[in-house]
Parts: C-alpha cells; structure tokens; sequence
C-alpha cells in the first residue's frame, strides 16, 4: 500500500500529461476537473461553486508540485471532508487543515484559510516540503502532516483507493481531456 501512495504522489503530473495515448494499467491517472466536480457533488455533497473552487485548485497544486491529485482530494477527505470552512480544536483551518501557528510565514491573514484555491496551495506546498524532507516516503510525510496521527497515512491511502474508483468511473481518455488541465 505504501508503495502504491508513492508511485501516486512522486510521480510528477508532468510525466502523466506527456501520456497522450490511451490509457495502460501501469499509466498515472489524470482525473478531469468535471469528474471531480461530480464526485465531490455526489459522494461528499459538496455545492456546485464551492466543488469548481476545489477541483481547479488541485488541478493547479497538482500540477505546481508535481504530485497526484488524487492524493490532494484525499489528504482534503481526511482532514476537512471537503469543508473550506473548517476550524480544528487545534485552530488548523479549511480544507487541508492549515495549522497558522506552525506555519506563519505561508500566509498574512488567517481568513485567507478559507479560501480553497490559498488553503490548497499552502497545504500542497507544505506536504511537497514533507514528502523531499522524507526522501519521498509518502508514510512519513503524511505522519508528519498530520501531527503524528496514527493511521492516518492509511485512511489517506483508503481514500485514494475510493477517488480512484470514483473518478475512473466519471473519466475519459487523457487525449480528450481538456487543453486548460493538460497541456
């Protein structure tokens, strides 16, 4: 399983956007921003507004630092069940669960938290910083993450297991996906 999440994270989604022919079983997996949209609307009852805010932000993390956005969604499904809004008892807050006193260089005003496409960015960039501290052991970035959460790189990979599924049902092959997510 740890395998597996890493071959999903390191995998730069550069490699996956160069796939331009059909889909192989060994091919990274590409999901289009409307396939997330639906799945978010359906399984997470996500509004419409706030599923385009969060699907084009982790297409543009994804993108920015080179890992799986399957991995983005289910980090955000563990953390905040896709609630921007979200406050933990610990004060981490939106989507990827920001904690603002261990990281308040990342931002000026903690409302910007709440905000999916900064609250992504912040979040994406801080587990980029994990996984190359861990030489790309996904485990140990995602432990370190969540604060030393037990299980918790578990429940991530769980997850990454349903959006596979879940979005590989909703998907098309990567040559007709749109110019603005592949390019």
């Amino acid at each position: 399983m740890a395998a597996s999440l890493a071959l999903c994270s390191a995998l730069p989604l550069a490699h996956a956007q160069a796939e331009t022919t059909a889909q192989s079983a060994d091919a990274p997996f590409v999901p289009a921003p409307v396939d997330i949209v639906a799945t978010l609307r359906a399984q997470f009852r996500v509004s419409a507004a706030d599923a385009l805010r969060i699907a084009q932000a982790v297409m543009t993390e994804a993108n920015r630092y080179s890992m799986s956005p399957v991995l983005l969604l289910s980090v955000m499904a563990v953390e905040s069940g896709f609630d921007p809004r979200a406050v933990s008892s610990l004060g981490a807050r939106g989507l990827m669960q920001v904690l603002p006193a261990a990281h308040p260089r990342a931002f000026t005003d903690v409302k910007q938290l709440d905000d999916p496409a900064i609250n992504v960015r912040i979040g994406s960039a801080i587990l980029r910083d994990y996984l190359e501290a861990s030489g790309g052991d996904i485990d140990a970035a995602l432990w370190r993450y969540s604060g030393g959460g037990k299980d918790y790189a578990h429940h991530v990979a769980l997850h990454m297991q349903r959006f596979n599924v879940m979005l590989r049902g909703n998907a098309r092959p990567l040559e007709k996906l749109s110019a603005g997510v592949i390019r």
